[in-house]
């Protein structure tokens, strides 16, 4: 197994910058969850990393609206069965600007039964699969809502801001102003 080495990508979400994990075959890991004191001597360098290089171009082009997919090799192995079929279809098959259903991509996947009273069960663990997305956002679970909304997203609060960030980068939100009141 190839070792992962992490960079952090400095982002515009309301979360922060991202911990990206890359191996030989591509990203393995990405989360908004970034240790404290991740800065350390154990990070790559874009400058002395063409893959580190390479990933901190393409975040930085996507969140300054100028690229519509990151196109970086991903090295699905911290995914499995049906987590890996669900998450794989969602990166294929669902673009920039475009939304779907949890349930629509239940169904999409194939790997949930069909039958009555399955569709909101498979709706369910989708929103699931998308809770535990190690690959955020090279796999774009914030194009995932629901059938009556936008969904949730991990992180609570703050994680529903980085969803309706994403979704308003892309276009499938109108922006909003952000009014403080008289300084």
């Amino acid at each position: 197994m190839p070792p992962v080495a992490w960079i952090i990508v400095p982002t515009p979400l309301p979360s922060g910058p991202i911990r990206i994990g890359i191996t030989g075959e591509g990203v393995v890991a990405a989360s908004s969850d970034v240790p404290p004191g991740s800065s350390g001597e154990d990070l790559l360098r874009p400058e002395q990393d063409s893959r580190a290089a390479l990933v901190v171009e393409r975040f930085g082009e996507y969140f300054a609206g100028r690229r519509r997919d990151l196109e970086l090799p991903i090295d699905w192995r911290s995914t499995t069965g049906p987590q890996r079929v669900v998450l794989q279809t969602l990166q294929r098959t669902v673009g920039f600007g475009e939304t779907i259903t949890y349930g629509e991509l239940a169904t999409r996947s194939g790997v949930f039964e069909d039958g009555p009273g399955q569709h909101a069960l498979a709706a369910r663990a989708v929103g699931s699969i998308m809770g535990s997305c190690p690959l955020f956002p090279l796999v774009p679970c914030h194009r995932v809502v629901a059938a009556d909304g936008i969904g949730g997203f991990g992180g609570g609060a703050l994680g529903m801001e980085v969803k309706r960030w994403l979704l308003t980068l892309e276009g499938v939100l109108a922006p909003t102003l952000d009014w403080n009141g008289p300084g």
